[in-house]
């Protein structure tokens, strides 16, 4: 072995290569189990305009309840669930105004109920997983606002159990797109530690975004017709021991693309009246008018070039976006039945959605006696759609049905 000056033995060159090769994993991430959660809060959408009017005490302004009422109805959506309740909402008054300053009442909320729903999750996700908890080396976690120095993680550390030397990466206020964000972190991240359990946390919880409605903000009504709360986990690992580990999907690639032109498309500011949330551009268009050129670069690498081709998971935004990439594409009608399932019983719970619409997808293709994980089909896609514009692209492969 080579010595160093001050006669100390080091590591040859060839011993290096050989040491970063055996931190490396010789498969694919895949995605080993899935958990998801919700508040028992179950508000449906044929009654919630006259809810939040009352609750807002804004059913004076009708012209403005009529078209909530069309929002509502165009949405998609026929029932959300919501950490806010009747009781909530009448105790915290400042809340329910437009621009009252509540940031402190909406954080102390979200601060407790963001990592309990996250655990929830986490907790179903390592049950089905079926290792001890000790094996999770990784926790990544995507939450909605920063509230205290002592980070949510930490408490989601501690309401699960996990190992204090847990290696933790915290994701805040990075909206709708972070669903995507995490698997392509922890993509990087199980494929580049030989043996690393990853548990991947998305909790959303529309505390900070809740108001009443102003006739000068239009679009934050939009948010308020469509957000709902829910947190999802997946464990993502490469290499899955057999008899030990399922594996349901590989991340075969991923990539994250702001689309031209879109600056301020979709707007949002943390201030003392809690997150307020802006629409200023065409996003719909944005995104379809995009759409191909990002599928392309995605896929011509594996030689797919029909879009039917593929499993889709697509964050639901609203189903004007749904409706565009359709028409786009000129996709098959059942080509976003999983998306649209879970927006119609959901809701737009931002980052969790597309674990959600990844569970709903595995198993409707159990129950249908498909051979695969992904509607019978190789290959697929998971589209993240966000602020910025941002949209993030992961490729998957979908695996083999195992029967019991």
């Amino acid at each position: 072995m080579p010595m160093s000056e001050n006669g100390r033995n080091v590591k040859g060159s060839h011993e290096l290569a050989g040491f970063r090769k055996e931190q490396r994993a010789e498969g694919p991430a895949s995605v080993l189990a899935i958990g998801t959660a919700n508040p028992p809060g179950i508000f449906f959408q044929s009654s919630y305009p006259d809810f939040y009017f009352d609750i807002t005490n804004s059913s004076h302004k009708t012209e403005l309840k009529e078209k909530f009422k069309r929002m509502c109805e165009k949405s998609g959506i026929r029932k959300r669930h919501m950490y806010l309740t009747e009781e909530i909402l009448k105790s915290n008054p400042n809340i329910t105004a437009h621009s009252a300053p509540s940031l402190d009442a909406r954080q102390d909320m979200v601060v407790v109920e963001v990592p309990k729903l996250g655990k929830e999750a986490a907790s179903k996700a390592i049950k089905e997983w079926g290792q001890p908890k000790s094996k999770i080396t990784h926790l990544l976690s995507a939450q909605p606002v920063v509230s205290t120095c002592r980070a949510r993680d930490y408490a989601l550390t501690k309401l699960l159990g996990l190992r204090q030397t847990v290696k933790r990466v915290m994701l805040y206020q990075q909206g709708c797109f972070a669903g995507g964000t995490v698997l392509r972190i922890a993509k990087d991240l199980a494929e580049n530690n030989r043996g690393s359990r990853i548990l991947v946390v998305c909790s959303e919880v529309t505390a900070v975004t809740f108001r009443g409605p102003n006739e000068s903000h239009l679009d934050s009504l939009v948010g308020q017709a469509l957000f709902a709360d829910g947190a999802a986990a997946v464990i993502v690992g490469a290499d899955p021991i057999k008899g030990s580990e399922n594996a349901l999907f590989e991340i075969w690639w991923t990539g994250e693309n702001i689309l031209p032109d879109s600056e301020g498309a979709i707007d949002g500011h943390l201030r003392e009246v809690g997150l307020t949330f802006h629409l200023l551009k065409d996003v719909p268009g944005l995104i379809s008018k995009n759409i191909e050129k990002i599928l392309k670069e995605a896929f011509d690498q594996f030689g797919v070039s029909d879009w039917d081709d593929l499993f889709w998971i697509a964050h639901p935004g609203g189903p004007a976006i749904l409706d565009q990439i359709e028409g786009k594409l000129q996709l098959g009608s059942s080509k976003l039945e999983c998306t649209r399932s879970v927006l119609a019983e959901y809701g737009n719970m931002s980052s969790a959605c597309v674990l959600f619409i990844m569970d709903n997808m595995r198993r409707k293709s159990e129950e249908s006696g498909r051979n695969t994980t992904g509607e019978g089909l190789e290959w697929g896609v998971l589209f993240g759609f966000g602020p910025g514009l941002t949209v993030e692209t992961v490729v998957l492969r979908s695996l083999p049905i195992l029967t019991s």
